[in-house]
């Protein structure tokens, strides 16, 4: 955002998504690394009505964080290396964590595939703590595969999270499909079930769920994670059945898995194979082409309509936000943020409406 006489502004139009889309999303903020808003302040003066703006330090667009969304969260690795590279350790690193992070913040788990240098999650957020679920997965797995790797660096790309709200149960089947079909799609191997990193079958949804043991390494017996944690898959609501759910979702995983052979078919090119994957180092990194300065969404949905909506209600609750931010910064501390505001509700705990 930048700043515009005594007003916060967006630094770029608010963007939806229309299929198909990129391999990995980027995402445009992460929690406020600033001063208290309660310390903060003005240190630049308008040069038209000489008053100084109610907040002066830089603020990202705030996110729509409500109870019940759906997202495709998506994250990749630093220079787009292979440090999550399949192994048996750590894919049992990555679904520990994924099931203590579910279990912690009551995140329903749809799907998840771990590629070598990026991961893909459906999942549903009843609670409206998907800030606090990937804070706790994505930090600890960085400590983890840092400690493994004899690392120090950042092990997440910088601004490479995302979190995007899926509209309608159409979109929730054709984002758990995009991200089982991602293994086949990226000619790695020639279906998603034969990936052999962290892969969700969609056959196990609605599930008893699969008990992971902690890792011995980096976790301390004495530590505050428990010794075992159940990862659980279960379908999301919208749907007649978890049966009807699952055959949707091994339907268009298929066809998917179909599209990309037929494809290679056409180009002559094969699958690297689940062997080869396996021997890459995790300082590799595929070929140099990744596009830049794509779209940035917050919302995915097919239907125009539905999109139009969708991005209708993420607009009001910018403007909304603003104006109580503002507000807030002069002193106001009876004004009331809009429905689904996350930072100031956690961090210094303000009136939200209830819907």
């Amino acid at each position: 955002m930048r700043l515009e006489g005594a007003y916060l502004v967006p630094a770029a139009p608010v963007q939806a998504e229309a299929y198909p889309d990129p391999e990995v999303r980027r995402a445009d903020h992460g929690p406020w690394r600033g001063p208290s808003l309660e310390r903060a302040r003005p240190r630049t003066r308008n040069l038209t009505t000489g008053t100084r703006p109610a907040l002066a330090h830089p603020v990202t667009v705030p996110r729509r964080v409500v109870p019940g969304a759906t997202y495709l969260v998506s994250r990749r690795c630093t220079q787009r290396e292979f440090l999550l590279k399949p192994s048996v350790l750590t894919n049992l690193i990555f679904k520990f964590v994924l099931a203590v992070a579910a279990a912690r913040y009551g995140v329903l788990i749809h799907a998840v595939c771990v590629m070598s240098n990026h991961v893909h999650l459906v999942v549903t957020d009843p609670r409206a703590n998907l800030p606090d679920f990937s804070r706790l997965l994505d930090g600890v797995v960085a400590k983890a595969m840092n400690a493994l790797y004899g690392r120090w660096e950042n092990f997440w790309a910088p601004s490479s999270y995302s979190a995007v709200t899926l509209v309608s149960p159409e979109d929730i089947v054709e984002k758990v499909a995009y991200t089982l079909a991602n293994p086949a799609a990226a000619d790695l191997v020639e279906r998603g079930k034969e990936w052999p990193g962290v892969w969700s079958d969609p056959r196990l949804i609605g599930g008893p769920g699969e008990l992971v043991p902690r890792p011995g390494h980096y976790f301390d017996e004495d530590g505050s994670m428990p010794e075992t944690a159940t990862l659980v898959f279960s379908a999301p609501a919208g749907f007649q059945s978890v049966e009807t759910f699952r055959a949707l979702v091994i339907a268009r995983v298929t066809a998917l898995e179909q599209e990309a052979a037929s494809e290679r078919k056409a180009d002559g090119v094969a699958v690297l194979g689940a062997r080869r994957v396996s021997k890459q180092r995790h300082t590799d990194r595929p070929a140099p082409g990744e596009p830049r300065r794509a779209l940035n969404p917050r919302i995915a949905a097919k239907d125009k309509w539905k999109r139009i909506e969708a991005l209708g209600r993420l607009v009001s609750f910018l403007e909304e936000h603003r104006e109580a931010l503002l507000r807030f910064c002069r002193g106001e501390r009876r004004v009331h943020f809009p429905h689904g505001t996350y930072l100031m509700r956690v961090r210094f705990g303000v009136a939200c409406a209830s819907s």
